[in-house]
């Protein structure tokens, strides 16, 4: 039954020095993948913010809703008009 008197054969000492290299090599790749999404997260610019409708795209909508008549859209948009012209 003992044939090698308790021993290791080669393909023992053979298999377990391959398992510490494939442990050894997943651990490292590991450590890179991390290192690297970390790196890419922070280069990444941010996307540009959309740009706050205007008082006249706003009263503009409101009009095409119906939420206001043509009389009130006519009197606001020549307020908003004389208060802060566009240009």
């Amino acid at each position: 039954m003992f044939w090698y008197d308790h021993g290791m054969s080669g393909w023992g000492y053979f298999g377990m020095g391959l398992g510490m290299l494939l442990f050894w090599a997943l651990l490292i790749a590991g450590f890179a993948v991390m290192i690297r999404i970390a790196v890419s997260d922070r280069d990444r610019p941010e996307p540009p913010r959309p740009e706050p409708p205007r008082a006249e795209e706003v009263l503009a909508q409101r009009f095409a809703r119906g939420e206001i008549d043509d009389k009130e859209y006519a009197s606001r948009l020549a307020t908003l008009r004389e208060i802060a012209p566009t240009g």
